[in-house]
């Protein structure tokens, strides 16, 4: 893999915002920042197009990212009114948050897969049953009791960094969004959530990966309630669909541009390859009591994680949680661990390996 955007990688080191970007003749690069989020910032796209610009992705819903946002669209010699259209890569708070009030400020069209649309409009029609949801969930899972309050209430939290607005446009996979002026297909890309997708620019060899493929770390693929039943199964076949792809140069939406999107696909493989195999050697064998096998929480707390488990925050811990189950269901499906039957909270025990 090869660092192709110098300028934003030496701003990630000097942990400041990179600067808005020229990167191809009508193509900028916008970084919208993240409050107090390890991510520090997205980076929005702005397509230039003969009546006015498209986005890609728009930032979540604080008066920083939306002051940060018009000064991008400034810089780049328009205005919040010049944006007719936002393509959401999905409908994560940092991407879809600010989306809604693109819209009332400019009458622009917003597009999102069907599958986290339906997310979307399930989480504001029934808030309550997912919340309910989501500590069924902690509960089954080995998440004590006082511990699934805080966890849920941290989710409530980043509700409020997004609008609640529903799409206007659905972007199947494989269809051409309306964009003046680019040759662009959307690409489906179940994993990181149900509907995430990427653009591919065919013409200039450029595909705008959203989260699907980062250049260092890995996005984060749970299992959540009312979401895909194998996440990251599904995410894994969705990297071997892009990594083929005709791509020079990768635009994703966070950190840094790079190209060799085929070797960052297969580095993304392995570390979700060696992670299983934590997660084997962390399980015992199924020899000694039910009672004494693992729950899903206590796994996740045996896990390497990017820092200590007391330094994670309470909702960064229950994403690590669920991380732990989507990977535990991969191992699930393939026969190599069991889950006990009729058991609250659910246990694990490995299958033994049988001989040929």
């Amino acid at each position: 893999m090869e660092v192709t955007g110098v300028a934003q990688k030496q701003a990630w080191l000097d942990k400041v915002l990179p600067p808005v970007e020229q990167v191809r003749p009508g193509l900028w690069s916008v970084p919208v920042p993240l409050p107090d989020n390890p991510l520090r910032y997205v980076l929005v796209y702005v397509l230039e197009g003969p009546s006015g610009v498209t986005l890609i992705d728009a930032g979540w819903d604080t008066p920083e990212a939306w002051d940060a946002l018009n000064a991008g669209l400034k810089t780049a010699g328009y205005a919040m009114t010049d944006v007719k259209g936002v393509l959401v890569t999905h409908m994560h708070h940092d991407h879809w948050g600010l989306a809604a009030r693109v819209r009332e400020a400019s009458g622009a069209w917003v597009g999102l897969h069907p599958e986290d649309a339906r997310l979307i409009e399930e989480r504001h029609l029934d808030p309550g049953g997912i919340a309910r949801a989501m500590i069924r969930q902690m509960a089954e899972h080995g998440v004590p009791e006082d511990v699934a309050g805080t966890l849920a209430d941290a989710s409530r939290q980043m509700l409020a960094m997004a609008g609640h607005a529903m799409p206007d446009l659905m972007l199947e996979d494989g269809t051409a969004p309306p964009v003046e002026g680019w040759d662009l297909r959307t690409v489906w890309t179940p994993g990181h959530s149900p509907g995430h997708v990427c653009f591919h620019d065919v013409k200039n060899g450029l595909l705008m990966s959203g989260d699907h493929v980062l250049p260092r770390i890995t996005p984060a693929i749970g299992l959540f309630p009312r979401a895909h039943a194998d996440p990251l199964g599904a995410f894994f076949a969705s990297l071997e669909k892009v990594r083929d792809l005709p791509v020079g140069e990768v635009l994703p939406a966070h950190e840094y541009r790079f190209a060799g999107l085929d070797s960052r696909v297969a580095a993304l493989l392995a570390h979700h390859g060696d992670r299983l195999e934590e997660i084997i050697k962390a399980i015992p064998d199924g020899t000694g009591s039910p009672a004494e096998a693992p729950t899903t929480w206590e796994l996740a707390q045996e896990l390497t994680w990017s820092r200590p488990w007391t330094e994670i925050q309470p909702f960064m811990r229950r994403t690590a949680m669920l991380e732990t189950l989507a990977h535990l269901i991969v191992l699930e499906k393939t026969g190599r661990v069991a889950r006990t039957t009729g058991a609250d909270p659910v246990r694990w025990t490995a299958v033994p390996v049988r001989a040929v």
